[in-house]
């Protein structure tokens, strides 16, 4: 009888050998792409449109944890096993975050007595001091059914109230719940506000008033009350647009920034200066680090028995800690935090500090920790700024692009490149989320940037150094000069022609498809680099062929823009500002209200569209007569009748249905309207109930 062996078991190249992409991600990079895969669990989560049972975050989360246990013979399976897990812990983490933040919200408009701890201050879009208030108690409703936090606007005089952290207020004002999107698809800020524990928004015209003083003891209003102790210090030794410059990237508080400055910024692509990111923490940590270190280095004796690198680290993240407590800990602090830690750690471990695999490992903390911060803005544009400038500088490093160039040529050379990398990976995000562009934002940033880390973050340091001596203010004036030539630059390159382009807002898939495109680019090496050019031109090709919806109908009915050729026509100059001004921003239209009401000759109570070839009948009238009813109901296709009752036979949109559906997208076709509510595009979710 023959003797036969078992043939060898396949190795992981002889089980992939036609997949190029799983045997690049095995040699040692694949963990880079676990923040992708637990963002597609956690995408899927919210983008669901009925919430999951509760039970099914504990079978995925228990499943996500067991998985890579049960596969780990299986060497050629770990890359999906790997994959599905972290989706699922994505998924898991998610629902636990949402259900984790629920609170009591209001369900209707509330007018009476508001009394509350002042936790929270900034200004709204309209330039009004807001004040966020837990501890809430209102009239007539139980402590069961009170908002964990409310926020208010103060309008009118308010000059019998300085509001300081950790003090009692009351007020007469109004509240109502918050809002969700003003267009199907647009921005949820009703979802926002559920991880916010934030129940109600609303505003006075009346006087605020101090009820009692700060709570001595309280460790969240402590730090509060520091951190507005030394925004008030600032201001006071810096006064005017350079104070309030200074006072919010050193304390995050922004309440007295003007709007002239803030659009500046913006215009100019400077305005990421202003939030507390991973450029201010990294700076900041930075200046320390190099200033210890070197101060160590400098005394021989010392820097023999000591490591002034380490020593160096320690002292930056001590630095670190301070200012994330002083600034108030915002998401977007704890992010820069995070990253900027485990950079730091890595330099006491003696590992590279600035590699994909730090950046993947903050990445993960991020998304564990606030799981709906991916849907964000900040999340978006600081990790796609962070990965690429980190894949490209290593690029350069591994092919020795600059080697034998001077020190002052390479100095410049990266300058160049961070800021040119950094604006482009950060722009198609920021045109998504913000709608526009700044078309010189590349130089206004090579002009600021520089000085921001040369200039103002040394000055804070110094200032923070000399103040246990008294002489803070020499550090004060350094930032001030060099806070001055920033807004000299955002002004000036503002005023530049078409210093801004208006960018409208793409349908659904674009941003995923920008995401995975950039992570493919960045993170994976060799012939697989092309592989993003498709994904990326599909999302630039979705994103060319969106088109805006024709009639736009708001939540109360008595707002409706029609798309023309002139752009968006509205039906009234004044009212309902804020859906307006972001119907007309989605668009990408630099239009304002009053502008846009002199488009399409829309009257203001009533108005005859014609959407696809349907027609469509606009009337706002309390006491429309049941002749002129039945003559709308066979004249037009459909009816849109905010202050009226319908008879039951005739297709209309009303108050009643609005209060259900929200804000409305109508288009036409052959098969007739097509009406899409802000409803149907979320679904039964924690936060639409």
């Amino acid at each position: 009888m023959t003797e036969t062996t078992a043939p060898p078991p396949l190795s992981l190249k002889a089980y992939w050998q036609a997949g190029y992409a799983l045997q690049t991600l095995s040699q040692g990079h694949f963990f880079v792409w676990l923040p992708i895969f637990m963002g597609v669990g956690i995408g899927v989560y919210f983008s669901l449109l009925s919430e999951p049972d509760p039970r099914w975050f504990t079978a995925l989360f228990v499943f996500g944890v067991m998985l890579p246990l049960l596969a780990r013979r299986h060497a050629a399976l770990l890359p999906f096993v790997w994959a599905i897990s972290f989706a699922a812990l994505g998924f898991a983490l998610s629902g636990w975050h949402a259900h984790r933040a629920a609170a009591p919200v209001l369900d209707w408009r509330y007018y009476g007595p508001i009394e509350g701890r002042v936790v929270g201050l900034d200004r709204s879009a309209s330039d009004k001091l807001r004040i966020t208030l837990d501890q809430v108690r209102l009239d007539r409703i139980p402590p069961d059914e009170r908002p964990a936090r409310v926020r208010v606007s103060l309008h009118g005089e308010q000059r019998y109230l300085d509001p300081q952290p950790g003090q009692i207020i009351m007020m007469t004002g109004h509240l109502s719940p918050p809002s969700g999107p003003v267009e199907p698809g647009g921005f949820d800020f009703q979802r926002h506000a559920w991880f916010q524990q934030l129940g109600g928004v609303g505003y006075t015209r009346v006087p605020a008033l101090l009820q009692a003083p700060a709570e001595r003891g309280a460790f969240g209003v402590e730090i509060f009350r520091l951190r507005m102790l030394i925004s008030n210090g600032i201001k006071d030794r810096m006064e005017g647009r350079e104070g309030a410059f200074a006072s919010a990237i050193l304390t995050g508080d922004r309440s007295d920034v003007d709007q002239e400055a803030l659009v500046a910024l913006r215009a100019s692509n400077l305005a990421h200066l202003l939030a507390i990111s991973g450029l201010h923490m990294g700076m900041l940590t930075g200046v320390v680090f190099l200033m210890v270190r070197f101060g160590f280095a400098l005394v021989p004796s010392v820097a023999m028995r000591t490591n002034p690198k380490k020593i160096g680290a320690v002292a930056a993240f001590v630095v670190a800690v301070s200012y994330l407590g002083i600034s108030g800990a915002s998401v977007a602090t704890q992010r820069a935090f995070i990253m900027v830690s485990v950079m730091l750690v890595a330099v006491c471990l003696d590992r590279r500090a600035l590699t994909l695999r730090a950046v993947a490992v903050a990445a993960l903390i991020v998304l564990w920790l606030s799981p709906e911060g991916l849907a964000g803005p900040g999340f978006q544009m600081s990790f796609a700024a962070t990965t690429a400038l980190v894949a490209i500088f290593a690029e350069i490093r591994d092919r020795q692009l600059m080697y034998g160039w001077p020190r002052w040529a390479r100095n410049l050379a990266s300058l160049v490149i961070s800021s040119g990398i950094a604006g482009l990976a950060t722009a198609p995000f920021g045109a998504y989320h913000f709608n526009q562009m700044s078309q010189w934002g590349l130089i206004a940033n090579l002009l600021s940037v520089p000085v921001m880390g040369s200039v103002v973050m040394p000055g804070a340091v110094i200032s923070g150094v000399l103040s246990l001596v008294g002489l803070e203010q020499i550090g004060i004036e350094i930032m001030r000069w060099g806070i001055k030539w920033i807004l000299f630059v955002a002004e000036t390159v503002a005023g530049w022609d078409s210093a801004v382009r208006r960018i409208a807002s793409p349908g659904p898939w674009v941003l995923p498809l920008l995401g995975l495109g950039g992570a493919t680019l960045c993170l994976t090496r060799g012939r697989m680099r092309v592989t993003a050019a498709p994904v990326l031109a599909a999302a630039f090709g979705l994103w060319f062929l969106s088109e805006r919806p024709v009639l736009l109908v708001s939540d109360t009915g008595t707002l409706i823009g029609l798309m023309t050729p002139e752009g968006r026509a509205l039906n009234k100059a004044r009212g309902d500002g804020f859906v307006a001004g972001a119907w007309l921003e989605n668009d990408g239209d630099g239009a304002d209200q009053e502008a846009a009401s002199l488009r399409g000759g829309m009257g203001r109570k009533e108005a005859r569209i014609s959407v696809g070839g349907h027609d469509v009948a606009f009337v706002v009238d309390k006491e429309l007569s049941a002749t002129d009813m039945a003559r709308l109901c066979a004249q037009a296709d459909l009816l849109i009748l905010p202050q009226t009752k319908a008879t039951p036979d005739c297709p209309a949109i009303t108050e009643r249905s609005l209060r259900r559906s929200g804000a409305l997208a109508i288009e036409g076709g052959a098969q007739g309207l097509r009406i899409t509510s802000t409803r149907d595009m979320r679904g039964d979710r924690l936060w639409t109930r």
